[in-house]
């Protein structure tokens, strides 16, 4: 028997399984400190110069490194982050570098916007997978909601796989490629003066704009498209050829005295006619502590030529609404608010996009996602297309929301280069029409195409295949979703179809069953529970794939292989997370939708039984402390007639939830 205990660890301490990631594997855990000098030593060796190294042939002035790697990824963003987690986690060896200090893109403390994706109270999920795990961390390990603390969460997450080399302060600046290949990358940091010189088989491009794929001489696209394009209703909206713009977010707190604000001259003056279409106040989500998306520009000029003009003009209006708020009189309740943060990166919504080998559109979210032989993760934002003037087009709302649909799939094929044949891309440079991308650029859907393409180029380096071929190849296309579904991304339209799931030949029982669930949803293919497509707020949610019992009668839940008893060494479960919105976030009113710690319908405390042939039992594992969704536990190869998961408690719901098990040899 194998006890593990899951304590609210703090960053780099604690349980190596934890940093392992969202599986759970029962084992003894290092030393204390063994870690730490695991980790220690794997950075210098990857970044630190031996004397005499020769400077750079591109850049003298800089001493040169020589990484190999199976996978590189550049973009440290969500996306990014989960690219390089997946393909780790499968056994590559990666290279990450990221072009700030740290980690998150547009949902680090340097921009502070929450992420965002499907609507878990429409939808009844949220994504699962990597992006579900971090945001599970968040909600335990950083109850205070700071901002920092949520770039260390990322950043331990990362460094904590030791199969990723993590480089920071590192944008890339050129590749090398040959018949249509990129061989080579180059990443500079210029704050330890030495350059990186990256050869890898995969590449993936999760930078927002299209960097490496531009360096490559991929075919990139940009802006709007007119209707005639694509013949998507939604395109009516905008100038063709323009964009949505950046924004620039603040945040404000209230003291207990007055604070007086004096505005610089170069403040925008504002006046009551520019926010004929923008609201302030304290009314649900235009409360004064969380800026203002719609402080929004660059969509009518070039985001990346004109970053610093429009780093300049934002913080002119950034500056000029606080103003108005302090001083205009229209706002005496703001009189005890203070302005505590002003980010100072421009964040952006749109640049370039790669030409696939698949362009997704409006149709695909419509509903011809259904059609697609090569989903690989899910959407749900509206189409949340915004004015190409930003804040400019004072005389217009600042944007238009259209929801035609809760949830779609989103296919591979958008995910790899056309042109490239190594290259994929995640993110808001993904091959998306400029309508869909108004839906698929927000945060939480990006970090599943991350997942998506991370897991792939584990395939790809496996099979010593293209993304390509693994789309256009049948079964291996099956094992590229299958493993997806493994690893708990949410794809709709795709079930648990695993030969090796020794799960799906058992026949389940349990001891008691509540809300209209069944003992054999567990073993549905399916790990999540999905409302409508038209659903609403007060639909509920179906229980078509849980099992459910009161907590109180310590309910037990059994799969039993009968007179063929199976060898099992793995098991998985699947837990149930709720349908509750989680985000780091600084508006006050998004967070009371959430729930602050574990998600009261997770299992916190379970043991797994085994039962061999000759009836005799054996507990292999007690789980304890627990607060993720996704539970791996590993122990030595038993022969069992069946094996039983006892539950002991939740972190504070009624009932025993289990969504899938999973068994392997």
């Amino acid at each position: 028997m194998k006890k593990h205990l899951l304590d609210r660890r703090g960053f780099l301490s604690g349980m190596g399984a934890l940093a392992a990631g969202y599986t759970l594997i029962a084992k003894v855990p290092a030393a204390h400190g063994e870690e730490e000098k695991e980790i220690s030593k794997r950075i210098e060796s990857n970044t630190v110069f031996k004397p005499g190294t020769a400077g750079s042939p591109v850049e003298p002035n800089l001493k040169q490194v020589d990484l190999s790697c199976d996978v590189f990824i550049a973009g440290g963003g969500l996306s990014g982050i989960a690219a390089a987690l997946s393909a780790a986690r499968h056994g590559m060896k990666v290279v990450l570098c990221q072009d700030r200090s740290r980690l998150g893109g547009n949902a680090s403390s340097e921009v502070k916007m929450h992420p965002l994706g499907v609507a878990p109270s429409l939808t009844g999920f949220r994504e699962g997978g990597i992006m579900d795990e971090l945001k599970l961390e968040c909600a335990v390990n950083n109850t205070q909601n700071s901002w920092e603390v949520w770039d260390y969460i990322l950043y331990d997450k990362v460094i904590s796989e030791k199969n990723i080399t993590l480089i920071l302060d590192a944008p890339l600046f050129r590749v090398e490629t040959s018949q249509d290949m990129i061989k080579t990358a180059w990443v500079r940091c210029d704050a330890s003066w030495q350059i990186y010189k990256v050869d890898a088989k995969i590449f993936i491009d999760a930078t927002g704009d299209a960097r490496m794929a531009y360096e490559a001489g991929d075919d990139l696209v940009r802006g709007r498209e007119p209707v005639s394009a694509y013949n998507e209703s939604a395109a009516d909206y905008g100038t063709p050829g323009t964009s949505m713009g950046s924004s620039i977010m603040f945040q404000a707190r209230k003291l207990d005295v007055p604070n007086k604000f004096v505005a610089p001259k170069w403040a925008r003056r504002i006046t009551p006619e520019m926010l004929k279409f923008r609201r302030i106040g304290a009314k649900r989500f235009d409360s004064f502590e969380y800026g203002y998306w719609w402080i929004e520009l660059g969509g009518d000029s070039d985001a990346i030529t004109h970053n610093e003009r429009l780093r300049f003009e934002l913080l002119a209006v950034v500056l000029g609404i606080w103003d108005y708020v302090k001083n205009s009189g229209e706002f005496p309740e703001a009189e005890n608010w203070a302005i505590e943060n002003i980010g100072m990166l421009p964040a952006r919504r749109e640049s370039f996009r790669i030409v696939p080998e698949f362009l997704f559109t409006q149709h695909g979210i419509d509903g011809d996602w259904r059609k697609y032989p090569d989903n690989v993760c899910v959407g749900g934002w509206t189409l949340d297309d915004h004015v190409e003037g930003g804040f400019n087009d004072f005389d217009k709302p600042p944007n238009r929301h259209i929801r035609t649909t809760n949830y779609y799939d989103i296919p591979f094929g958008c995910l790899i280069s056309k042109k490239i044949k190594n290259l994929m891309a995640a993110g808001r440079n993904a091959g998306v029409s400029h309508v869909a991308l108004s839906s698929t650029r927000v945060m939480s859907t990006c970090a599943g195409m991350g997942q998506a393409v991370g897991t792939a180029a584990a395939i790809c380096v496996e099979t010593s295949k293209t993304p390509s071929q693994v789309r256009n190849t049948p079964e291996l296309m099956k094992r590229l979703q299958q493993t997806l579904l493994k690893d708990d991304q949410t794809i709709i339209g795709v079930k648990n179809e695993d030969p090796l799931d020794l799960a799906r030949k058992a026949f389940v029982s349990a001891s008691a069953s509540s809300d209209g669930s069944q003992p054999k949803n567990v073993i549905s293919g399916q790990s999540f529970e999905a409302k409508g497509n038209k659903a609403s707020f007060k639909d509920p949610r179906p229980v078509d794939n849980s099992w459910i019992a009161p907590i109180a009668g310590k309910p037990w839940i059994e799969l039993s292989w009968g007179e063929n008893p199976v060898k099992v060494s793995n098991v998985q479960i699947t837990l149930d997370a709720g349908d509750k919105t989680l985000a780091i976030t600084g508006q006050a009113a998004f967070r009371k939708q959430m729930i602050i710690g574990p998600q009261p319908r997770i299992l916190k405390d379970f043991d797994i039984v085994g039962i061999a042939p000759d009836g005799s039992e054996k507990t292999l594992a007690e789980i304890r402390g627990n607060y993720q969704r996704q539970v791996r536990i590993s122990f030595g190869s038993q022969t069992l007639k069946a094996l039983r998961i006892k539950a002991i408690e939740s972190n504070g719901d009624p009932n025993a939830v289990i969504m899938e098990i999973r068994c392997y040899a």
